[in-house]
């Protein structure tokens, strides 16, 4: 099969509008998590929310009304192309595509044109919402704003979608439908009705993230954006492209149980997680880092943890970066594989923010307090998002 190299990266969260940033909140296990006063008449007020990105200097070709959502998205995509050291006014971009993932679309500008339609009834509202709020519209933008007519794809797996969304891209670029692909995982839905939502589910903390914990409650809704550039290892050298590292395998399944919980003992997870291995040609012992997808809720962890202590018996260092940078949703898999090449750039694993005592039920060795220096030939990042929604990405050093 074809190589797959990750090229550039680039990210907006809650702890920075770059990735620079954004890694060494993560390295240093800082959250970034703060009461929202936007709300504040909710029983949970805390969120990672990215501030500030609805005035993000972005200026799309083409779009004159944009959602934060997008907004984010084009910061990372810029970041990204400068570290590929591409240029889209010289590239072929029928050879190129653009796969985003997310779970709401634009969810601010949906708001608004509700609120508009109440009070002022049909003729307040613009057409224009249509094109800030609907959920291709992230990836529609990309192209339009970079020239890109090749394949375009947005998948909508919640909060596996970032995941989902570089899976799909591999499979472009292994079939030779392109040669770069530009995936954007992106999601901005800190809002008072998302937020009382998750909170109705018993899914939120009003204290902290605290993935793996014993004491965890629930996650802090956050919101960013995570772009990878991916590319055919033929053409990444054929132009001497940075080599971020290499993007080996893929795996998806879907649980088929409950549409929020997951399955208790993740047996659908492992199929997706053995799928990549698979395709990597690699073993469970070959895995020597894991970024979980650990949103500190409950049922969610303790999934995780049972299908990690089942299928890696050797115990490779486990992190998770929502406590940190809170649950980015549909942005999460891409955001948490971005963290993901620069620990392996670094040699290093970073901490679990929030995590304090392991949960006494999980044999796992989730690392907490400091990052842990440690060469890794091959790390997985895991997503899972409701409705059953699994992916498993698998990345080695380039």
């Amino acid at each position: 099969m074809n190589a797959v190299l990750v090229t550039g990266l680039g990210l907006v969260t809650a702890a920075g509008r770059d990735a620079d940033s954004t890694w060494a909140a993560v390295l240093a296990g800082r959250s970034a998590a703060r009461h929202d006063p936007t709300l504040a008449e909710l029983p949970v007020t805390l969120s990672c929310r990215v501030e500030g990105a609805d005035q993000l200097p972005v200026r799309p070709r083409g779009v004159t009304r944009i959602d934060p959502a997008a907004r984010m998205a084009l910061t990372a995509v810029g970041e990204a192309l400068d570290r590929a050291k591409l240029d889209p006014a010289e590239w072929d971009g029928s050879r190129v595509a653009v796969v985003t993932g997310t779970s709401v679309g634009g969810e601010h500008t949906r708001l608004a044109a509700a609120e508009r339609f109440a009070s002022g009834g049909a003729g307040s509202v613009s057409a224009y919402f249509l094109t800030g709020f609907l959920p291709n519209m992230v990836c529609a933008t990309i192209a339009l704003h970079l020239g890109i007519t090749g394949p375009t794809l947005p998948v909508a797996t919640a909060c596996a979608a970032g995941g989902t969304a570089l899976g799909a891209a591999r499979q472009l670029l292994t079939s030779g439908q392109c040669d770069i692909a530009v995936v954007c995982g992106v999601d901005a839905a800190v809002v008072p009705l998302m937020v009382a939502g998750f909170g109705q589910l018993g899914a939120l903390s009003n204290r902290q993230s605290c993935p793996f914990d014993a004491d965890r409650d629930g996650f802090v809704i956050g919101e960013g954006a995570g772009v990878l550039v991916l590319e055919r290892a033929e053409h990444a050298d054929a132009r001497s492209a940075p080599r971020l590292a290499s993007f080996v395998g893929y795996g998806t399944s879907t649980d088929a149980h409950h549409l929020v919980a997951p399955h208790p003992e993740g047996r659908e997870a492992e199929r997706a997680v053995r799928a990549a291995l698979a395709e990597a040609g690699a073993a469970p012992g070959d895995v020597d880092h894991i970024n979980a997808h650990g949103t500190s809720t409950p049922r969610g962890d303790a999934m995780e943890a049972t299908l990690f202590s089942r299928v890696f018996p050797h115990r490779p260092p486990v992190t998770s970066a929502k406590g940190a940078i809170g649950h980015t949703l549909g942005a999460a898999g891409a955001i948490e594989a971005a963290l993901t090449v620069l620990a392996l750039r670094d040699d290093v694993v970073p901490p679990t923010a929030g995590l304090t005592e392991l949960d006494p039920e999980f044999a796992i060795d989730a690392v907490a307090g400091a990052a842990r220096q440690r060469p890794t030939s091959l790390a997985l990042s895991t997503s899972f998002g409701f409705g059953g929604h699994n992916a498993a990405v698998l990345l080695t050093p380039a």
